[in-house]
């Protein structure tokens, strides 16, 4: 994946989407909550559930690709990761399941931080292959340790348990409504995080690591943060995953989870939070209806619809969207 590829959003047009009107921002938050409480109502809920998780992956993957500038095709580790430390807290101890996914989401934070520190003094297509390299450790680790994690089998009846209210243990649709706001948090603070000062640097960083360096930004810190961070949003939208389904396998930490959540990425657009969100809508509502359909050959379909949108979008769907609109404006 390289620059000429895919263009993310640059400093200034950051600066210039935040300076736009007030309302415009509101409106669009209206509207994609909107969307979010009526989901299950149009589709199949654990189809919306998955949209959901799926979508906060992105996002938290775009934190690291989109403003850090870092290609990482390793974070199935800490979305598996978290799936696994979620299914067995839920199964061992019990707790509800918020408390569960908590505990899930400071595992990929805690696993993040050395695989981040060693990870970071590389860049590039290097930094890529030292997150896939520590992603196929813990994939070698899950199988290996069937005792903990189950190996083939992986972790079955992971429960829903939630405070004993048992509309959201039996039911998918209550149960979406139980974790939304885990998701809108986990949003929530992603949008804080690269709109603060950090968020500033971290472009800036990803613009112009040497000019950072010489403002006396310390770049490998900032780089391991933006790591820590986007590990654990993507942790937390693991744990929820395995909830919903009830089941963990070994496919949670395999690489095919990490290339996945990179198209889904990209093909929204890269440097734009908004683009993780309508990404994840597009791919797992199209596996869903190939799937129903019977289709075997769904990786097919949307690889072809990668590629035609890096050769055509370069921006993403979102930020193309969102660049011809700014055009028009202007």
């Amino acid at each position: 994946m390289t620059q000429s590829a895919v263009l993310p959003e640059s400093a200034v047009e950051a600066e210039a989407r935040v300076a736009r009107r007030p309302w415009q921002r509101w409106a669009l938050l209206a509207v994609g909550l909107a969307v979010a409480l009526t989901l299950p109502w149009v589709i199949y809920p654990p189809v919306a559930m998955d949209i959901a998780c799926w979508a906060l992956f992105a996002v938290a993957l775009d934190i690291l690709l989109g403003y850090g500038g870092l290609l990482s095709f390793g974070h199935a580790a800490f979305w598996g990761g978290s799936a696994y430390v979620t299914g067995l807290v839920a199964l061992k101890v019990g707790v509800p399941f918020p408390l569960a996914v908590l505990a899930g989401a400071l595992a990929a934070m805690a696993l993040a931080l050395p695989v981040g520190y060693l990870s970071v003094r590389r860049s590039g297509i290097y930094f890529a292959m030292v997150t896939l390299a520590f992603a196929q450790m813990v994939y070698f680790l899950a199988n290996k340790r069937g005792d903990i994690t189950g190996g083939e089998n992986g972790l079955q009846s992971v429960p829903t348990s939630f405070f004993g209210i048992e509309a959201v243990e039996t039911d998918s649709f209550y149960f979406y409504y139980a974790a939304l706001p885990i998701i809108v948090a986990g949003l929530w603070f992603a949008w804080r995080v690269v709109h603060s000062p950090f968020g500033r640097v971290l472009v800036s960083i990803r613009d112009n690591a040497p000019r950072a360096r010489a403002l006396g930004y310390d770049v490998d810190k900032y780089k391991v943060a933006a790591f820590v961070i986007s590990a654990g949003l993507a942790g937390l939208a693991g744990g929820l995953y395995a909830i919903s389904h009830g089941f963990v396998s070994l496919q949670e930490v395999n690489w095919t989870t990490s290339g996945k959540v990179v198209l889904i990425t990209v093909l929204g657009g890269i440097g734009t939070l908004w683009g993780g969100v309508v990404g994840a809508a597009i791919i797992i509502t199209l596996e869903d209806q190939l799937a129903s359909s019977g289709f075997e050959g769904i990786g097919i379909i949307t690889g072809a619809v990668f590629v035609v949108v890096v050769l055509l979008f370069r921006r993403g769907v979102w930020g193309t969207a969102r660049h011809l609109l700014a055009r028009k404006r202007q």
